[in-house]
């Protein structure tokens, strides 16, 4: 694998192609950092740079208002949010979070690594994302279930199984995607499954759906281990977040041989040099809702997670984790972002002069959306396949994607973040070309 490195970003005309004006120039958050991505892939667009700007621009923002009543009689109001990035290749698709640190900026960067990731493993949708400035944690379940519902309704002027599927993010789940599927469907007047993913099973949600993004991180870290020569058994890991993707990927990667050395969450940092009791761990997660507290482990300062010794680290948690602060101080082989945006282009730049191997969210994490997909598929067909079948046919994607990414990655000589926009950004931009502008 070459590390040369990346191409320098592209200054833009910000004169001939002005910001949208809800966005502030002096403070653009993830969505800057976003920027920076595609402006370093444009160099290798061939003619269809000609569109790039496309990319830097969301189809649709839609801000609402969600006010609901609460348990004490009172009435709160909650800031939502559902970012359409690009549909050129098919219905919008990305998660719904509820997070008190969600913001326009965050929404709109999720919603078109959305767009990356879906045109990265190649399933026929675009990119979309929601959220709402909540700690849902101070929400009774009534007052959660009535956001939920009123957020639902909000924007379901612009969702639908043809136009914009939701599915859960960071703090939602399968009890949320069932109060959204049954609140647009009473809206609609039919029941309509295939509005949302990651649905109960009995609401027609997926075998395997609650698993696939830790499996599809665990696949593409097998691969790319290959690929340097690593063996994963007795290999070090690393993981921030131990829930749906850390969890599951830490759990595989142990049952292959590895050792999980440390987890980080939000409530501490524990370390194991002989490697964590993952099943034990997962145990106490479930019934404390955090690592911190386990008895079988060491407890360090959050900010050493960093500098541990480990031979893969997974960033599972949230995004901008991973900065030129402590860039310099990790010391893993490889990274292997199970979170949406964990790292900031200067840390890219700085674990790339390091030798350092990152693959990127946009094609470690695309097993959630893959999974969601064969949902979507099933809903409308009505016909389910079994838990075997749906990880065999996410397991085939998943290599097939990120041996293509390898491969470009290779030729160009390019970090595989910088070739998987390649990838994503010509299927993007050779479908809006194809269709053209209308009128």
């Amino acid at each position: 694998m070459s590390h040369a490195s990346a191409a320098q970003p592209v200054a833009v005309d910000h004169g001939q192609h002005p910001l949208p004006s809800y966005l502030d120039a002096s403070n653009l958050g993830p969505w800057g950092n976003y920027l920076q991505q595609v402006d370093r892939v444009i160099p290798h667009l061939g003619s269809l740079a000609r569109w790039a700007e496309t990319l830097k621009r969301p189809k649709r923002v839609l801000i609402v208002d969600v006010p609901i009543h609460m348990d004490n009689g009172t009435v709160a109001h909650f800031e939502g949010y559902r970012v359409q990035h690009n549909v050129s290749r098919g219905p919008g698709k990305g998660g719904v979070r509820f997070h008190q640190d969600v913001t326009l900026s965050e929404v709109m960067a999720l919603s078109a690594w959305m767009s990356v990731k879906n045109a990265a493993v190649n399933v026929p949708y675009g990119g979309a994302k929601g959220g709402i400035r909540v700690d849902p944690k101070k929400l009774s379940l009534g007052e959660l279930e009535r956001m939920t519902r009123r957020y639902t309704s909000e924007i379901g002027i612009i969702i639908g199984p043809n136009k914009d599927i939701p599915a859960p993010d960071v703090n939602t789940n399968e009890q949320i995607m069932a109060w959204m599927m049954d609140t647009y469907s009473m809206n609609t007047g039919s029941t309509s499954t295939g509005v949302v993913t990651g649905k109960p099973i009995d609401l027609g949600g997926s075998l395997g759906r609650r698993e696939a993004t830790g499996r599809g991180v665990y696949t593409v870290g097998c691969e790319a281990a290959h690929h340097l020569g690593m063996e994963i058994k007795g290999a070090r890991v690393a993981v921030q977040g131990f829930g749906n993707v850390g969890g599951v990927a830490g759990k595989l990667f142990a049952e292959a041989g590895a050792r999980i050395v440390a987890v980080q969450d939000h409530s501490g940092t524990i370390y194991q040099g002989a490697g964590l009791d993952v099943p034990a761990l997962l145990q106490h997660v479930l019934e404390t809702g955090g690592v911190g507290g386990f008895a079988k482990a060491e407890v360090i300062a959050n900010e050493a997670f960093w500098d541990v010794d480990c031979d893969i680290l997974i960033p599972a948690a949230l995004e901008q984790q991973i900065t030129a602060d402590n860039a310099g101080r990790i010391k893993a082989r490889m990274i292997i972002e199970g979170a949406n945006g964990p790292t900031t282009p200067a840390a890219d730049d700085i674990l790339q002069s390091r030798d350092i191997l990152v693959l990127p969210d946009v094609i470690a994490n695309a097993g959630g959306v893959t999974v969601s997909y064969f949902e979507w598929v099933q809903d409308f067909s009505s016909f389910f396949w079994d838990e075997e079948e749906i990880n065999a046919r996410l397991v085939k994607i998943m290599k097939h994607a990120f041996a293509a990414v390898w491969d470009v990655a290779q030729d160009q000589k390019v970090s595989l973040r910088t070739a998987t926009f390649i990838v994503a950004c010509k299927r993007i931009l050779h479908t809006r070309e194809l269709r053209g502008l209308y009128p």
